[in-house]
């Protein structure tokens, strides 16, 4: 088998709305494309922890499934949001316990 890669409009499972979206993290706008998580935003922009622990461990996307909890980003004003399981959509607000990323 070899590897290719597929045309964006050919990705049968890309949404059909795909697209360029801008969403405000901690205050700045960075960008995404539709159907990305918000846990993918934050690494397309280079945070890799986006909260710390009780003992100041930073924290992340350990499981990328929903299940460790350790994501945990605030969207919307909702505090609490797993940002591995959450789509971000266009305008959403995020923020995080890690200010300078």
């Amino acid at each position: 088998m070899n590897p290719r890669r597929v045309p964006v409009e050919l990705d049968p499972v890309r949404p059909q709305d795909s697209g360029p979206l801008t969403v405000t993290l901690d205050g700045e706008e960075v960008t995404g494309q539709a159907g990305q998580t918000v846990a993918g935003i934050l690494l397309g922009a280079g945070r890799v922890s986006w909260r710390t622990s009780r003992n100041g461990r930073p924290r992340g996307v350990f499981c990328g499934i929903g299940v460790c909890f350790d994501c945990l980003v605030t969207v919307n004003d909702l505090p609490d949001v797993r940002a591995c399981q959450r789509r971000a959509q266009e305008g959403d607000v995020i923020t995080t316990g890690v200010q300078d990323g």
